[in-house]
């Protein structure tokens, strides 16, 4: 192959996901059913402010947890089937708060906010109202 030339790949070559070569590999972590975060959307959706706004919202429950067992959530993990976790409404967080990625929703359980798949449950982003530093 001349210099310069990008190697062109042939489609049998893809992996089982139909990714290319050089592609596979950048998603190796997220290989646990194909609808993983993909590297380049696994970021933090929510800052220490939005703490505010969301801790409003969910104030009462989320007191209520002070001092208690709480499930721990982290990004690129996923959320146990035995958590509820209730959406959270578009109206608290539209003006104030980055979309989550598409496919994800918002959604509270036990003190915490997070940006979360609701089809798979996979976490990409945690806002715990109880801390004053987010999980991540």
């Amino acid at each position: 192959m001349p210099p310069g030339q990008a190697k062109k790949y042939d489609h049998n070559d893809r992996d089982d996901r139909g990714l290319p070569p050089g592609q596979a590999k950048k998603y190796e972590r997220f290989d646990r059913d194909d609808r993983g975060l993909p590297p380049g959307q696994a970021k933090k959706y929510f800052r220490d402010s939005d703490r505010d706004r969301f801790y409003a919202q969910y104030r009462r429950d989320a007191d209520n947890w002070r001092g208690r067992m709480r499930p721990v959530f982290v990004p690129g993990q996923y959320v146990g089937r035995q958590y509820v976790v209730r959406p959270v409404p578009r109206s608290i967080w539209v003006t104030a708060v980055a979309p989550p990625p598409p496919g994800y929703q918002y959604g509270y359980c036990g003190g915490y906010v997070v940006a979360y798949d609701p089809t798979t449950r996979m976490i990409a982003d945690v806002l715990d109202l109880l801390n004053t530093t987010t999980a991540r």
